[in-house]
């Protein structure tokens, strides 16, 4: 390959890379939606009935592989933001690489976290297996034992949250001094960010009163997947960037 043919190539690559970090992300961020809709909606809606632990461990006992099934969906998604966080870094480390790099570090301390739950999850599944070492429990305290287990996992999910949060703010910040993104993209991320804040500092601090205000600030999270995706970003403007920061 000539000098030349060589040059034409790493321009070409130059071209083509940020497009496909951009629709990388975007599609890795979709996946979150069915996934965590699955895992951490629908099923625990659907077999888990508050104030109840007899009807719960009914439901759990009867639907043991739609319960696992939620939890294996659970970690998959964790291990999917996890690929999501790294392709990000790449895509908006021109803007400012402290930036990125807080990003990063904001959601790899939340994946342990929201994986190791699932812990609390799963403990449900041996207390109505009717095992012969739980015999030395009556039925009575195994009930109460599920849902203090579920509650548990309710209470991880809320830490998570809080760096579910805070990664949001980097990567808004980025996408708004970015140039190759439009602004309000980051903007949506941000407000999505002290929702998420607000919930789960809300839900240790007055329990009682069941503040979710997440769901209507969170819109910048599917947005800026579906804008990646659809129109990825300025190719120029990231390649002018890039040489900046080089």
């Amino acid at each position: 390959m000539t000098t030349q043919e060589t040059v034409k190539k790493t321009a070409r690559t130059a071209k083509t890379s940020p497009l496909f970090y951009a629709r990388l992300a975007g599609i890795l961020y979709l996946l979150e939606f069915p996934l965590g809709l699955f895992g951490m909606m629908y099923v625990p809606s659907t077999l888990i009935v508050p104030g109840d632990a007899a009807t719960t461990a009914n439901n759990i006992m009867t639907s043991g592989s739609l319960f696992r099934l939620s939890i294996v969906s659970a970690l998959i998604l964790q291990i999917i933001n996890i690929l999501l966080v790294l392709v990000l870094y790449k895509l908006l480390k021109p803007v400012s690489k402290n930036s990125a790099l807080l990003m990063v570090v904001f959601f790899l301390v939340s994946a342990p976290i929201a994986m190791l739950n699932q812990l609390n999850q799963f403990a449900a599944l041996p207390l109505v297996s009717g095992a012969d070492y739980l015999r030395v429990f009556t039925p009575d305290q195994l009930q109460a034992l599920l849902p203090l287990f579920l509650d548990l996992h309710e209470h991880g999910i809320n830490i998570a949250g809080i760096f579910w949060g805070l990664w949001l703010f980097p990567m808004g910040y980025s996408v708004f001094k970015s140039g190759f993104l439009p602004r309000i993209l980051g903007v949506l991320l941000v407000i999505g960010c002290l929702g998420y804040l607000i919930d789960s500092f809300a839900f240790f601090l007055f329990p009682d009163y069941g503040v979710e205000i997440a769901m209507f600030t969170g819109w910048g999270e599917l947005i800026f997947p579906l804008w990646l995706v659809i129109k990825g970003v300025n190719v120029e403007k990231w390649e002018k960037r890039a040489l900046e920061a080089a």
